[in-house]
C-alpha cells in the first residue's frame, strides 16, 4: 500500500494525502501493516513504526517552525540593510551629528544674542531720533 495507490483509489492527488498529516500517517501506518492472510512475522512491530511516524511528524513540524522563524529573521536583516542602504536609515555616525547639532544650537544661540544686541541698538537710535525730532519741531 503506497500514498499513491490510497490516492487512486480514492480518486484525489496524492499531494492532498501528503498536506494532510493525519492523512499520510494513516496511510503509512497502514502500509505498515502485513497485508491480510498472511503469517509471516515482521522484525519490526506496528506500534514502534506508529511511534516512528509520531515522532517524525514532531520533528517535522518543530523543524518547520525553526525555518519560519530563520526566515522571519532573514526577512527582518535583508529589510534592515535595504533600509540603510536606502539612507532612510539612521545614519551609522550618530555621535558626529550629535555633535553637529550641538555646535549649530550654540550658532543659534549666538546669532539670537546679536539680533538681541542689534534690536537694543535699533531701539535706542529711534528713541534719540524721535527726541531730535521734537527738538527741531519746537
Amino acid at each position: 500500500m503506497s500514498v499513491s495507490s490510497v490516492a487512486r483509489a480514492a480518486g484525489v492527488h496524492r499531494s492532498l494525502i501528503h498536506r494532510h498529516g493525519d492523512l499520510h500517517a494513516a496511510v503509512i501506518a497502514r502500509a505498515g501493516q502485513p497485508p491480510p492472510g498472511t503469517t509471516n512475522g515482521t522484525q519490526v512491530s506496528r506500534k514502534s513504526l506508529l511511534a516512528d511516524v509520531a515522532n517524525l511528524t514532531a520533528r517535522n513540524r518543530r523543524l518547520a517552525a525553526h525555518i519560519t522563524r530563520l526566515e522571519r529573521r532573514l526577512s527582518e536583516a535583508l529589510g534592515q540593510t535595504a533600509w540603510e542602504a536606502s539612507g532612510l536609515g539612521a545614519p551609522a555616525d550618530i555621535e558626529t551629528l550629535t555633535r553637529r547639532t550641538t555646535e549649530l544650537e550654540q550658532q543659534i544661540l549666538d546669532l539670537r544674542g546679536e539680533l538681541s544686541e542689534r534690536d537694543e541698538d535699533l531701539e535706542a537710535a529711534r528713541a534719540a531720533n524721535r527726541e531730535l525730532m521734537a527738538q527741531l519741531n519746537r
